[in-house]
Formats: C-alpha cells, sequence, structure tokens
C-alpha cells in the first residue's frame, strides 16, 4: 500500500482494555489510521472471567471497535487478544513482541523494505507505563480526548443507577455502535450476574468507608501441586461465585501466615496430608500485591507453594467451609477465564507453567 502524505508509519499498534470502547479510544484509532497504513489494536487483560473491571470477552470488544469504523477503515485495522501477565512484564512484553511480529509479517506487503512500527497512546495515569516498553517502536502520543475514562462508565453501567444509562451523559461517550451494543447487553444473565457482584462488593465496602484511611487486607493462599495437579476449589459465595479459586483465606491476626495457610487448605479442602510433610513439601513463599487483583479493596496475599512428591494416587480432597467443591485439575487444563482474581497468574509464577 502507498502511503499518503500524512502516513509516516507502515503499522500503529495500540493497546488497551476498551472497556468499554469509548469515543477517547475513537479518536486514537482515527489519529492512528491518518499516520499509518495499518493499526494493530491489542485488547488487552484477554481471556478473563466477566468482572466490573473487565465486563467483556476480547471478540466483543472487537466487534464493538469494528462496528465503529467504515469498510474502508477496517480493512487497514488487525485485531488480537492479549492475555495478562500481571506478575511478569518481560512476559508480557514478548507477547506484544510476538503477537505484533506475526501480523507484520502477514500483512506487510513491501519485500526487502523494514516496516516502519511505531506505538499510539496517550498516557493518562500510571496503568500507560507500557508506553515506555518498546524502545524499538517509535512513540506516537495523542491527547486524552476529553479526558474520558472508562472507569466510571463501567461504574455507572453496573450502579443502581443503570437503568438511566443510556439517556446520560455517560453513554455520550461512547460510540452509537457501542450504545446499541450495551443496550442488548443489559438484557443478559452476564449482565445481571456482573451487576449483582458489584452491588455485593460495594456494600461489602462499606463497612469500612468510615475508616480514617482505606485499610488494607492481609490473605493467604495454598499452591499444592503433586504429579502435575494443582488442587483447586469452587467457590460457594460471592465475590467469585461459581469460579475456581485456591484455598486460602483472610488471616486471623493472633497466628502465623503459614499456620493461617494450612488451617485454610484443611478447613476448604479436607486434605490428608500431615502438617509436617505439608511444611517440609514448602518450595517457595512468594507475596502477590497487584493493586487490582481484588475488587474488595487493597489485598496483599502470601502464597505458599507446596510440591508434593510424586504419586499415581491424589489425595482425597472434599469442598467444606466457602468451598462447594475441592478438586486436583491438570495444570494443562487451567482456563483462566473460569480462575478467580488473580489466581491462574499466581499458579504460573509459581510454578513457571
Amino acid at each position: 500500500m502507498t502511503l499518503c502524505n500524512e502516513q509516516q508509519y507502515d503499522f500503529l499498534v495500540f493497546i488497551g482494555r476498551f472497556q468499554p470502547f469509548h469515543q477517547g479510544h475513537l479518536r486514537v484509532v482515527k489519529e492512528g489510521l491518518k499516520r499509518a497504513s495499518q493499526v494493530i489494536i491489542l485488547c488487552g487483560s484477554a481471556h478473563q472471567p466477566r468482572t466490573v473491571r473487565n465486563p467483556w470477552t476480547s471478540s466483543e470488544r472487537e466487534l464493538m471497535i469494528r462496528g465503529t469504523l467504515s469498510a474502508e477503515e477496517n480493512s487497514r485495522v488487525h485485531t488480537a487478544p492479549l492475555m495478562d501477565t500481571v506478575y511478569n512484564d518481560d512476559a508480557w512484553v514478548r507477547n506484544v513482541q510476538t503477537t505484533v511480529k506475526g501480523i507484520v509479517t502477514a500483512q506487510h506487503r513491501v519485500p526487502h523494505k523494514t516496516p516502519l512500527i511505531g506505538l499510539i497512546g496517550h498516557s493518562k495515569d500510571q496503568s500507560s507505563y507500557y508506553l515506555n516498553m518498546f524502545p524499538q517502536w517509535q512513540s506516537v502520543p495523542v491527547e486524552n480526548y476529553q479526558a474520558i475514562s472508562a472507569t466510571p462508565l463501567r461504574k455507572h453501567l453496573f450502579s443502581a443507577q443503570s437503568e438511566d444509562f443510556l439517556s446520560s451523559e455517560d453513554a455520550q461517550k461512547l460510540p452509537l455502535h457501542v450504545r446499541g451494543m450495551l443496550d442488548k447487553f443489559m438484557c443478559t444473565a452476564d449482565y445481571h450476574a456482573i451487576r449483582n457482584e458489584h452491588e455485593f462488593i460495594e456494600k461489602y465496602r462499606q463497612a469500612w468507608q468510615t475508616a480514617p484511611y482505606p485499610p488494607t487486607f492481609v490473605t493467604v493462599d495454598a499452591v499444592v501441586v503433586q504429579s502435575g495437579h494443582v488442587l483447586l476449589i469452587e467457590r460457594k459465595a460471592r465475590p467469585g461465585k461459581g469460579l475456581w479459586a485456591l484455598p486460602g483465606g483472610f488471616i486471623d491476626g493472633s497466628v502465623k501466615l503459614i499456620d493461617a495457610c494450612l488451617r485454610e487448605l484443611r478447613e476448604e479442602t479436607k486434605l490428608k496430608v500431615p502438617a509436617p510433610v505439608l511444611k517440609g513439601s514448602i518450595k517457595q513463599q512468594r507475596v502477590f500485591d497487584d493493586p487490582h487483583r481484588s475488587a474488595r479493596g487493597r489485598t496483599i496475599t502470601h502464597a505458599f507453594y507446596f510440591d508434593l512428591a510424586p504419586n499415581n494416587a491424589l489425595p482425597k480432597v472434599k469442598g467444606a467451609d466457602d468451598a462447594k467443591h475441592a478438586m486436583w485439575v491438570p495444570l494443562a487444563e487451567l482456563e483462566p477465564c473460569k480462575l478467580f482474581e488473580d489466581h491462574y497468574f499466581i499458579i504460573q509464577e509459581l510454578t513457571g507453567m
């Protein structure tokens, strides 16, 4: 494709969560199409369970994006899902590089000419730090259009005042096509499940609204692995009802972290492995503290990795307490869209999978 006078780049890369895709995002895409022959849009936080922070799948977000563009513009836009790697920036950067390289290799039609690639976006807060992580690509800054943020839009959409969302000023910050998609989405079971979860979390957070400053919660999680299987529970109640999770919970102020972890492990799974054996199988202990890891508030967890000796018979387990079920799941069968909060990434980090 021949570049027009304004088009300085062969490809511009735009990375975002687009939850939802709003007028500010659209301005960036339009600017990218002016400056490049092709635009690559990576939809972050792909393959996550539906939450207030990530309500829509990557395929749904692609429909939002493409529905706002003309046929000619769509022919020059390429989208791809991008998974998070919450505790490994290097792995995330590698995923971005690999995805972009694959698209560029397939779409670049000028032989013997290295494509000129840029990274387009606007720096609005600490979540945009990624703009500095790709020195091999030129940076193309774009002004934050009307300072639109998706966070208050989502909060309104899932709040008790959601009935007036589509007629509100907030809705005007969304392209018409996206508003139509949200109108239909608000009639689905997925929408109502997220809204109910949001209402539960808001009531939960109200319990400490009068504190002089936001509290920091401390939890423990047990990553128990044997013979290529990890021990998980199915959560019985909100938040995360029905999702898979690591056995764990909030600590009692009167016990050590390891003792709290062992207690939660036994209460939720009835795992019949003696405490000395469990303590002797601890391979690693690590703190996980991503600020967004829990919607309930700032929550820091201490995860213990128990690497049990291989055996052709896995220990019997049974869900109890906060767990509806307990089960051994092959590591190769873990699905991030089924796991609570950041538990998939905790398992990923500790096991090296």
